[in-house]
């Protein structure tokens, strides 16, 4: 939930200022404005070597009982000692590299006999090198020795009494051979490995590196809310001002109550940009971090954790559709809790219970829907029969039964057999024809796909009405928008002849009522938008407001995404069974269908996840989310 803030005034006497913010340091629920222009302090160097050292420990496989017994301080200076060399080591490599591949080509001479040649023979060497197409346009002088071709360079070398210069040819001056260079390459390549092993093993006091920089980051903190604090009478008194929790201000009171310090609260002016504050426990802190996922919440925002955790759960298990792909993903997060150490960080373990929470909510929507790994599960078997799909399915059944209806008729007429179906399950049962050997039953197939579109919309609809309610006193004139969504549902099916499952579940008649109260819905939705406008004083803006409907229209289908992904998902799912791997043998086929489902399973992962937020972050933010917000910081302690 988000807490609201009070603003404070806190004064008190210069001498009590250290003790004062130490306490406040200590409880870590006052979040202080500085009133004062003083520069702000710089991180010490000492905290910058420290973030720095932990930066390229958490590069290392770690091995926290081989750590070193060295000061924080004296460790992170040898790891940034040893990363610099390192980073010199590993230019002066590519730079010889570069020099071995220019000197390679002359071979491998000895720099002794070449100045023994000169010194003796009173003669001059020297290595040229020119691109190979200008050497192919020049006449190249007599004294020239071609050596070899590399890459697209010619080299040369010549033996004169002097010096000589030979234009548009580039001179190559070696000074070390190729044999020179590889020495020192083998050396500096011994040395890379060697400091590689040393950093690695300071590296394992990972731990004892982010403990220094905690208490480098507390004295840095407690020096910077010091720093903010104004001295409007010489040094005298202190002043501050701090954004308290409502439901921490009797703790103020106990920090001051032993000081010479006292505390006013002050208005918040609208200049003032008011942190938010949220407090959330459980597996609520899972939904918490969802929302900083897109957008911290306003001050003025409520809490949108728990709802979005709520729905993307909902959305998650909708997509993946599948029980069998539930029950994997609820193994590996029951694995990666047991191999969770007690030492890891709160992040992860909220990770591992929002996983666990995914994966539970997949298996039960997998059983609602009686799908298991895209295995086609027969209408007498029980685990079908007990799923609520199929539960709809039977009701959709019985109802065309029972009023004989055009569906009724079509079906009768494709499978005579339907004509003397006792009940809807006999009526899904007699509806069997067989596709490319397998047995196929049309009716559970269209009724199953029929109620899982509607559903979607159903959820979409449901999803932006508790949006557009939470948000009632700030915008009422919303309210008519969830009747418009009401009277679509209602009268669209109407208009097209279509059984929705209000009608064979009998919460709404098919017929007349559903036309009149479809239309009456849809009419008076915007007629209660335009008219709340107006008494708002929006005058012409409340026919703006109206453009809205086509806003909502468009978020309702929003949500035909579960249904396409969700049936994209089981589709693939039935071709891996059915079709991949028909020829391959039992080994080749188990290959492919595991590899397929491997795909799907991770095609349908990214798929639950991107569009599971989008619909929270787009389409149900639009009416209740203000965001823009700035998370609460209080100065405290960090372990």
């Amino acid at each position: 939930m988000i807490i609201k803030l009070r603003k404070f005034l806190i004064f008190g006497s210069k001498g009590d200022i250290d003790q004062f913010f130490l306490l406040a340091q200590q409880e870590g629920f006052l979040e202080f404005i500085g009133l004062s222009h003083k520069s702000i302090l710089e991180m010490p160097e000492d905290g910058r070597k420290l973030v720095s050292a932990i930066k390229l420990a958490k590069h290392h496989i770690i091995h926290p009982k081989e750590a070193p017994s060295e000061e924080p301080l004296v460790l992170a200076d040898k790891i940034l000692i040893l990363q610099k060399r390192k980073e010199a080591l590993a230019e002066e490599e590519r730079l010889l590299e570069g020099e071995l591949s220019r000197v390679l080509v002359f071979g491998d001479f000895s720099r002794e006999d070449i100045e023994l040649i000169q010194k003796e023979g009173k003669r001059v060497i020297q290595f040229f090198c020119a691109k190979n197409d200008l050497a192919e346009q020049l006449t190249l002088p007599f004294d020239l020795i071609f050596i070899g071709h590399e890459y697209d360079l010619d080299y040369f070398v010549t033996i004169n009494k002097e010096k000589v210069q030979h234009p548009k040819l580039a001179e190559i001056l070696i000074e070390r051979t190729a044999k020179e260079i590889r020495d020192r390459l083998l050396a500096l390549r011994e040395e890379f490995a060697q400091i590689d092993v040393d950093i690695r093993a300071y590296c394992n006091g990972l731990a004892i590196l982010q403990d220094g920089l905690s208490t480098y980051l507390n004295d840095y903190h407690l020096n910077l809310a010091k720093h903010a604090a104004s001295s409007p009478l010489g040094d005298a008194i202190f002043a501050i001002e701090a954004w308290v929790p409502v439901n921490r201000v009797a703790d103020l009171v106990k920090i001051v109550e032993d000081l010479s310090v006292t505390y006013e609260e002050v208005a918040v002016t609208p200049s003032d940009l008011m942190p938010t504050c949220i407090e959330n426990r459980g597996i609520t802190q899972a939904g918490e971090d969802l929302i900083h996922i897109y957008d911290t919440p306003s001050a003025q925002d409520k809490d949108p954790s728990a709802w979005v955790l709520f729905f993307f759960s909902l959305f998650f298990a909708i997509i993946i559709s599948d029980a069998g792909y539930g029950l994997i993903f609820l193994i590996i997060t029951l694995i990666l809790k047991w191999k969770l150490s007690p030492e890891a960080g709160e992040s992860m373990k909220r990770f591992a219970n929002l996983s666990l929470i995914l994966a539970l909510t997949t298996i039960a929507w997998g059983c609602a829907t009686a799908s298991f790994f895209g295995i086609e599960i027969g209408p007498n078997n029980p685990v079908r029969k007990s799923s609520f799909i199929h539960y709809l399915a039977q009701k959709k059944a019985d109802y065309h039964i029972a009023r004989q209806d055009d569906v009724y008729q079509s079906y009768v007429k494709a499978f005579p057999a339907v004509a003397n179906a006792k009940d809807g399950h006999d009526f899904l049962v007699k509806t069997e024809y067989l596709k490319e050997g397998k047995t196929k039953y049309k009716a559970l197939e269209d009724f199953y796909l029929n109620a899982l579109l509607e559903i979607s919309l159903i959820v979409g609809i449901l999803h932006l009405s508790t949006s557009i309610l939470r948000s009632t006193f700030r915008n009422p004139a919303a309210l008519g928008w969830i009747f418009f969504m009401i009277g679509g549902y209602i009268y669209f099916p109407f208009y097209l002849d279509i059984t929705t499952i209000a009608n064979f579940l009998h919460i709404i008649p098919k017929g007349a009522i559903s036309e009149m109260v479809g239309l009456f819905c849809l009419g008076f939705g915007p007629f209660l938008v335009l008219i709340i406008s107006l008494i708002e004083g929006k005058r012409w803006m409340a026919l703006h407001e109206l453009t809205n409907g086509v806003q909502v229209f468009s978020d309702v289908l929003s949500y035909l995404r579960l249904y396409a992904l969700a049936l994209a998902g089981i589709v693939m799912a039935e071709t891996m069974n059915d079709t991949l791997g028909i020829e391959l043998g039992f080994i080749g086929t188990l290959l492919v269908i595991g590899i397929g489902h491997a795909m799907n399973i991770s095609m349908s992962v990214m798929s639950a996840t991107i569009h599971g937020l989008r619909l929270n972050f787009l389409e149900w933010y639009r009416y209740s989310f203000e965001g823009g917000g700035r998370l609460f910081n209080p100065l405290r302690l960090y372990k």
